[in-house]
């Protein structure tokens, strides 16, 4: 089982997750993070740290977001590893709100 980064982090990268995560499981990318699904140990010690509860345990991804299980095991194919918190994106949170942001996914 992973957790599986959504929808919501989108443009708004914020990196509050990474810090807490004791396998470094995440992977950045220009304007989302992603979960590589080898490393993740499901702990769940990310999920309340995301200030736009973009990250959920696999079985819990509700079915609208369904396409990020792979989108994650994609990008975290190919991004780097991301092991300390760094600025979220200087516009996030005009973003944090904003529905329907898979068009604005920068691979």
């Amino acid at each position: 089982m992973t957790h599986v980064v959504t929808e919501s982090c989108i443009k708004c990268r914020y990196t509050d997750c990474v810090d807490v995560c004791p396998v470094d499981c995440f992977r950045v990318g220009p304007n989302f993070l992603a979960i590589d699904p080898d490393e993740c140990i499901d702990c769940a010690v990310c999920i309340p740290e995301c200030p736009v509860n973009a990250i959920f345990a696999e079985e819990d991804v509700p079915e609208a977001q369904r396409p990020f299980i792979a989108i994650n095991i994609e990008l975290s194919k190919t991004w780097p590893s991301i092991t300390r918190m760094v600025p979220h994106l200087p516009d996030a949170d005009d973003w944090k709100d904003v529905p329907d942001k898979l068009k604005h996914l920068e691979k």
